[in-house]
């Protein structure tokens, strides 16, 4: 499908950023919080966070596909006088890869001396990277403002490796953000092949047998490093699985994870839209660093530091993003109209 097509399906995207800026501000707020013990009775450490918060992520997809009627979309089989929604091979692999971008999402914003919008622009910046490489190998056009987008964003990434926050990334947090890029580089392959198109049944289908994998793998994963796992990181984890549930700390855990899966939903659909990724993932990761501004911003009151100039201003180029792929379009099809 051509990518100028979907503009007949118009504002909804933007829509879907909103939302996913709504959700991601007190997302990335509550979880630095919880780590750092700036809220409830205790610090959580971020791989002690990680149990209950994708248990009620999970939940929180369920019920949602549930009520929205979702799984009608989805692939069923029969047995019997039974029919069961599951996914396809890729959209499992797909899935798979969304795991993985749950579980270190969440962790990427617990680690000690790293503030958000710095992993926001590491994290965020490095899929900004990938976006045009996936638009070539699938042979999609990139438009005029989706490259300068780009470019706006690229610049925010460069600016803060030059404010020096990278330089002390620790190891382990670097790693994290290596797993997190190679998922999404995988995820939008998938996405690219199967389901960004103008049919919004073909981007349901994709989008709920990709979250029926995601979720539950995730949290199967963390049952299983808590059960055979050594060392300790995994009495982290195993302590994630108990200790929470009498603890003042548990609401805020338990929307952690809810608002994890709103994130999910609305980048997801952001992500899915007919146009190319090189217009989508900078719209998507501007709407996120945007919010991890505004949650570090909120954060001061509870006494974190205040964000460094660098971020700032690397935030203020997203900011100039985000408004030229709102306007781009626009100008784009007043060109092509026949004057008057």
């Amino acid at each position: 499908m051509s990518s100028i097509a979907a503009e007949k399906t118009g504002p909804s995207v933007y829509w879907y950023a909103f939302g996913y800026f709504a959700a991601y501000a007190p997302y990335s707020a509550l979880t630095k919080a919880l780590s750092s013990g700036l809220i409830g009775d205790r610090r959580v450490s971020g791989l002690a966070l990680l149990p209950l918060t994708t248990m009620a992520s999970a939940i929180a997809m369920f019920g949602l596909l549930s009520a929205l009627g979702w799984f009608r979309f989805a692939t069923h089989s029969t047995v019997g006088r039974w029919s069961f929604p599951r996914p396809g091979p890729w959209t499992a692999l797909s899935g798979l890869a969304t795991a993985a971008i749950i579980v270190t999402t969440t962790l990427a914003y617990t680690f000690e001396g790293v503030s958000i919008p710095l992993v926001m622009l590491l994290m965020r910046g490095g899929v900004l990277l990938i976006a045009p490489v996936v638009d070539m190998i699938s042979k999609r056009k990139v438009r005029w403002f989706s490259y300068v987008a780009l470019a706006l964003s690229g610049l925010a990434l460069i600016d803060a490796f030059f404010a020096g926050g990278a330089g002390r990334l620790p190891f382990w947090c670097a790693v994290d953000i290596g797993v997190y890029l190679a998922a999404y580089f995988v995820r939008l392959r998938f996405m690219s092949r199967l389901a960004k198109s103008d049919d919004h049944l073909l981007q349901r289908r994709y989008f709920v047998e990709e979250q029926m994998v995601a979720a539950p793998t995730a949290v199967l994963s963390l049952v299983m490093l808590a059960i055979i796992g050594k060392g300790e990181a995994m009495q982290s984890i195993r302590a994630g699985f108990t200790s929470l549930w009498s603890s003042s700390t548990l609401p805020y855990v338990l929307l952690v994870g809810v608002l994890s899966q709103a994130t999910g939903v609305f980048g997801g659909l952001v992500l899915l839209d007919a146009r190319e990724n090189t217009f989508c993932v900078p719209l998507n990761r501007a709407s996120s660093i945007l919010a991890g501004v505004v949650a570090a911003l909120a954060l001061v009151t509870l006494g974190q530091g205040f964000p460094a100039r660098g971020e700032l201003m690397g935030a203020g180029m997203l900011v100039a993003a985000i408004v030229l792929l709102w306007v781009g379009p626009v100008i784009d099809k007043r060109r092509a109209s026949p004057s008057k």
